[in-house]
C-alpha cells in the first residue's frame, strides 16, 4: 500500500479562504493571475483582462523588435534598343550586384521595387508605389542614367545629356511616397540628384562643361578613381565621421548638385573645388544622398571612407518607423 494512503481527505492541509495555490504552468508567467482575498469580482476581472493586455503587449513588441527589417531598392531601367532581338528588345529593370549586397550586409532582406503600370494592355495591376512604402521600411535609390534636364525644366545641352525621364518620373514617385510614408530614404549618385531635384534643385548636366576648374569627377577608371571630400561644420556626417575631417571616396559621374532644393542642407563636398558630394533633407529623420557610391568601399578600409555608420543609421531610421 502507498504511503499516501495514511492520509484522509480531513488530514489534508487546506488553503487559507480566499487563496489559491501557485499553480506551476504559471510559475513563471510576470502576468499569472491570483485572487486576492476580499476582492470584488469586477475587480478582479479588470485586473485580470489589464495582464492580459500587458502579455499580449509585451509578444507583439518583441515580434515586432526582431522581425527583420525590408529594405526596397529602386530599380535600373533598360530601355530596348532600336531594332534589337531577343532579350535586348524587352524593357528590362534590375539591381547592381553591389548595392544589394551592401545593403545585406547588415542581415536586412531586400527587395527590388519594380514601376508599375495600371494600364498595362498585358498585365494591369491595381499595384501602386504607395503600397510598397507602407509594406518596406526604407528605400534606397540607387544609381545609373543621368537625371533629364527636362526633370529640372532645362534642355539638354548636348543629346547625350538627354538622360532617362522615364525613371525620373518612377523614382520621384516612389521618393514621394516613403518620404509621405515617414520612412528613410538612402540616394546613392543619381538618387542624391533625384533627391535635390525632387526638392526643387538644379543640376550641372556636365561638370566638365559647366565647371571648368572642377577636378575630374569621372574616368575611365570608373570605381577606381578617387577624390577627397570633407564635411561642413554641424553636418551630420561631420558628427558621424567626428575623428575625421576629410576622407577618400570613389568618383564616378559627370552631374552634380547645382542650386540647393528647398530645405536641403550640404553634408560633404568635395576637397579643391566645393563640389556637393552630400546633401540631407532636414524636415525628415533620415532623407540623405551620397554623390560616391559607397557600396564599392570595403568595409574596414584604412584608405576609403567606411560607410557602415552612415547604413547603420539609415537603417537605424527604418526600425523607428515601426512605432
Amino acid at each position: 500500500m502507498s504511503d499516501t494512503s495514511k492520509y484522509g481527505p480531513d488530514t489534508l492541509e487546506k488553503p487559507a479562504p480566499g487563496s489559491t495555490s501557485p499553480s506551476p504552468s504559471g510559475a513563471d508567467d510576470p502576468y499569472s493571475f491570483t485572487t486576492r482575498s476580499g476582492e470584488q469580482p469586477w475587480a478582479q476581472a479588470r485586473r485580470l483582462v489589464s495582464a492580459r493586455l500587458r502579455s499580449l503587449s509585451d509578444r507583439f513588441f518583441r515580434r515586432i523588435t526582431h522581425r527583420t527589417l525590408k529594405i526596397g531598392i529602386s530599380a535600373r531601367i533598360f530601355h530596348p534598343e532600336a531594332g534589337a532581338k531577343g532579350l535586348k528588345s524587352k524593357n528590362l529593370q534590375y539591381l547592381e550586384e553591389s548595392i544589394a549586397h551592401w545593403v545585406m550586409s547588415r542581415d536586412v532582406l531586400v527587395f527590388m521595387i519594380p514601376t508599375v503600370n495600371a494600364a498595362g494592355l498585358l498585365h494591369p495591376s491595381n499595384i501602386r508605389l504607395r503600397d510598397y512604402a507602407k509594406h518596406l521600411d526604407g528605400l534606397v535609390l540607387q544609381g545609373g542614367a543621368d537625371v533629364s534636364p527636362q526633370t529640372y525644366a532645362e534642355v539638354a545641352t548636348r543629346p547625350e545629356w538627354t538622360g532617362d525621364r522615364a525613371r525620373d518620373m518612377y523614382e520621384l514617385e516612389l521618393l514621394h511616397e516613403f518620404v509621405e510614408a515617414g520612412k528613410p530614404v538612402l540616394g546613392i549618385c543619381r538618387g542624391c540628384q533625384l533627391i535635390n531635384v525632387a526638392f526643387g534643385g538644379t543640376l550641372y548636366q556636365d561638370i566638365a562643361s559647366d565647371v571648368p576648374a572642377a577636378i575630374e569627377h569621372v574616368n575611365d577608371l570608373y570605381d577606381s578613381h578617387y577624390h577627397m571630400i570633407h564635411f561642413p561644420q554641424g553636418s551630420s556626417l561631420g558628427k558621424l565621421f567626428a575623428a575625421r575631417s576629410e576622407a577618400l571616396v570613389n568618383s564616378i559621374h559627370h552631374q552634380a548638385v547645382k542650386d540647393l532644393g528647398k530645405d536641403l542642407v550640404v553634408e560633404a563636398v568635395s576637397g579643391k573645388d566645393n563640389i556637393v558630394e552630400a546633401v540631407r533633407y532636414r524636415k525628415a529623420r533620415f532623407v540623405m544622398g551620397l554623390q560616391w557610391h559607397p557600396e564599392f568601399h570595403r568595409g574596414g578600409s584604412s584608405e576609403l571612407l567606411d560607410c557602415t555608420p552612415i547604413l547603420d543609421d539609415f537603417l537605424g531610421a527604418a526600425r523607428e518607423t515601426r512605432f
